[in-house]
């Protein structure tokens, strides 16, 4: 029995940090800047009418703040528990400004075991500038070097797998518990939602419901996560499960990082009780079109 879910992923709203082109990964806990919490809000608009089944979010302040303003404007979803997951956390940056080795050393003693975990070595703090002299100094690409100290590409990508993995162990089990949904039950109207929502056309229709005999979504996911992140999960996706991708996505935009508040979507589709990769198929990716009536703050 094929059982099948959507899998929603938004960035970050922006930070101040963002705007000046700061590195924060996980050790810089910056919170949303005013046009951050715009393009939350922004983000709420347009995925309003979606009807969520689940919520997960990165526990950094910014996605947490992010996930609020797009829960507040949604018409399902606004009493809906979020589950705050470290898995969803960016690549981490090691803070090195003098400032902050004092609470570094006290984050290191009391949490030296999720520290150990989440690296982005020495550029933690700094100005991407610095990393990309780094890099340069190093003799690699900016997108493939990794800092000293830092968590590797691999790193976050594995961490990506995990999440992912887990997802749909969940979304299976659940599945199982209800038993698998017929034609006309209420899961129908999470692809309804999903259709009315992103202005595809057929593209949309096609991957929400391919084959009319397909059963109904089980779930509606939706994920609030980071840059780097969100990239090597996607890297994940399409590389490792061969996730077909729509003919306006172009090669550059899967290296690229999502805007703030970038918005993608993927359905998902996986055989119960066979040891199979599933396949996912990107119905839109990096989706921005909700911020072009958001001004900046200067």
């Amino acid at each position: 029995m094929m059982t099948r879910f959507a899998l929603t992923v938004v960035r970050h709203g922006e930070t101040r940090f963002n705007k000046e082109k700061i590195l924060q990964g996980q050790g810089v806990d910056e919170p949303l800047s005013e046009t951050g919490f715009k393009q939350a809000a922004a983000a709420g608009i347009f995925l309003k009418n979606v009807k969520f089944t689940h919520v997960f979010s990165s526990d950094l302040t910014r996605t947490k703040q992010t996930t609020c303003g797009i829960l507040e404007k949604s018409k399902f979803c606004k009493d809906m528990a979020v589950k705050y997951d470290s898995r969803l956390r960016e690549r981490v940056r090691e803070l090195q400004h003098e400032c902050c080795l004092q609470r570094r050393t006290l984050c290191l003693r009391a949490h030296a075991h999720l520290l150990s975990k989440n690296k982005y070595g020495v550029a933690e703090g700094r100005a991407l500038s610095e990393l990309r002299a780094m890099a340069k100094a190093a003799g690699e690409e900016c997108l493939m070097f990794t800092p000293p100290g830092g968590e590797t590409l691999a790193q976050v990508k594995m961490r990506g797998k995990d999440f992912f993995e887990f997802l749909c162990q969940l979304i299976l089990k659940e599945a199982d518990e209800k038993g698998q949904f017929s034609q006309g039950a209420p899961s129908n109207s999470l692809e309804t939602s999903l259709a009315k929502t992103f202005p595809l056309g057929k593209t949309c229709a096609s991957a929400c419901n391919s084959d009319s005999s397909a059963p109904g979504l089980a779930a509606s996911v939706l994920v609030v996560s980071h840059g780097a992140y969100m990239r090597n999960l996607f890297d994940y996706l399409v590389t490792d499960l061969k996730c077909s991708l729509p003919a306006s996505v172009s090669r550059s935009e899967l290296v690229s990082v999502s805007p703030n508040t970038g918005i993608s979507l993927f359905i998902v589709n996986f055989e119960e009780g066979r040891e199979v990769q599933p396949t996912v198929q990107c119905v839109c990716m990096n989706l921005q079109e909700h911020l072009n009536g958001v001004t900046e703050t200067c």
